[in-house]
Parts: structure tokens; sequence; C-alpha cells
């Protein structure tokens, strides 16, 4: 278990997939665990690269294993996306997107208009659906000057079936046929960690204990920033990983259950 107070950690961002859940089986006694940081005064933010679900749907899924949350302690690569939108695209701009429904309501929610001939942005995330066509079209575009935006490079993600493809396999096909490197705005870039901290009024960086499952998303995105770390077991890291990892991550610890001593 983390002394919290010892340490000065006043707020944990905890990525989800791998953390509080593998698909949709949960990962320990999330209630109590929940209520252990609650108890502890420590404010809590979920961030998760997996841009395929709203807010609200994650509010709904956590809320079917037992914890209620409030809308803006729910960060998603998505919501990154808009993040980068609106500080560099007026509202009306065009952007086509290689990724799920969800993404793309998030997009047009907030203004901007799906275009698959003339756009100013080019995003890709997860996408079930992704065929040759979508592929074409987007490095075509790309080609053509418009800005490639990635939800996040995760190449994988865990689930009971055991790691699936994740957005960082889509991405990969999109930046080979358009040959150019996207801007990540999820993990571990600073786009999403900007929008977490925005969540937490007057906690500063090195108050802010980062929990993850991945050490080159996760744990390097709070490293990057200036935050604690622990990596969890519960997902794709392995110990030997874990430990070989450099800079170490401050804590390691099998699952977040551990780290609030449940």
């Amino acid at each position: 278990m983390i002394d919290f107070k010892k340490h000065g950690i006043k707020a944990v961002i905890l990525d989800m997939d791998g953390v509080l859940w593998k698909d949709s089986e949960p990962i320990g006694n999330l209630p109590f665990i929940f209520q252990r940081f609650t108890d502890e005064k420590i404010h809590v933010i979920l961030a998760t690269n997996n841009a395929t679900s709203t807010v609200g749907q994650y509010l709904q899924k956590i809320k079917q294993m037992g914890v209620t949350l409030s809308e803006d302690q729910i960060v998603t690569s998505g919501q990154a996306v808009i993040f980068y939108l609106q500080q560099t695209y007026p509202k009306g701009s065009k952007v086509y997107i290689v990724g799920s429904d969800g993404l793309k309501s998030i997009v047009t929610d907030a203004g901007y208009k799906i275009d698959d001939n003339l756009a100013d942005a080019v995003v890709v995330g997860v996408d079930r659906d992704i065929t040759y066509h979508k592929i074409r079209i987007a490095s075509k575009l790309i080609r053509g000057g418009a800005e490639f935006i990635g939800t996040n490079p995760d190449k994988t993600f865990p689930t009971p079936r055991g790691l699936e493809p994740g957005a960082g396999s889509i991405i990969a096909s999109v930046a080979a046929a358009a040959d150019k490197e996207p801007l990540y705005v999820g993990k571990p870039g600073r786009i999403m960690m900007d929008l977490s901290l925005s969540r937490l009024d007057g906690i500063s960086k090195g108050q802010i204990l980062q929990v993850g499952d991945r050490l080159d998303t996760d744990i390097a995105a709070g490293q990057n920033y200036g935050c604690m770390t622990a990596v969890v077991l519960s997902g794709v890291t392995t110990l030997s990983m874990a430990q070989q990892w450099r800079p170490e991550p401050d804590f390691i610890y099998n699952d977040l259950a551990e780290i609030v001593g449940a």
C-alpha cells in the first residue's frame, strides 16, 4: 500500500483498460478501492487512451461495476482530440475520421464536420471496421496537406480473450501509406496530461500519481510530465518488463487493490 500523505500525493490519474477492467470484467473490488481513495481524500481522474466510447458510456460502464463518478473525472483520448482541435482549428472545420462511432460523435458534437473529400485534419483511432478504402482516403488527405492526428500509440489492449489490436496498429497502416508520422494526443503525449491537470484545480504535477499498466504510454506520460508513477501488473506489463524500464517507475504493484491496501 502506498502512503499517500508521506509522498505528498493529492490526486491519482488512473488508466482504465488493464487497471480498472479487462473489457467488461472489473479488476478487483472497485467500490471498495474507490472508497479508499475517498477516505484518503485523493482526487481521482480516469484517463484512457481508448477513444471508442463517449464519457457517458464510460460513466455508465463503471456505474455498472458499483462506482459513481462525475463527467469531469473522465478523460479520453477522444476528448484530447477535441482539446487540441479547439486550440488549433475553428468550429466548422472539416475533419476526416478513421475510428469508432463514439469518436465521430465526440468530434461532431464539438462543432466539427466530417468530410472525406476535403479536410484540415485526419484523426485516426481504433476502428473495428477498418478497410483499405478508409486507409486510402486518410493517406490521400494527409499527403494533400491535412494534419495527421493519432488518438494514441497503443498497439494492443488487454481483454479477457488476450491482447487485441489497438489504435497504434491501425495508425501504423495509415502512417505507412501516407509516409508521415502522426501527432499523438493521447498518452504519452502532453495534450491528454494537460487536459487531465486542468480538471485538478490547485494540484501540482508533483502531487499526482499516474497509474497504468503500460510502460510506454501510462508510465512514460507520468514521467515526462513530472508526476509520480505506479505500474500495475494486471494488464500488459510483466514484473521483469517493469524492472527493466528506465527510468524506473516509483512503484510496482500487482494491481490497483494493492496500491490502496484493499
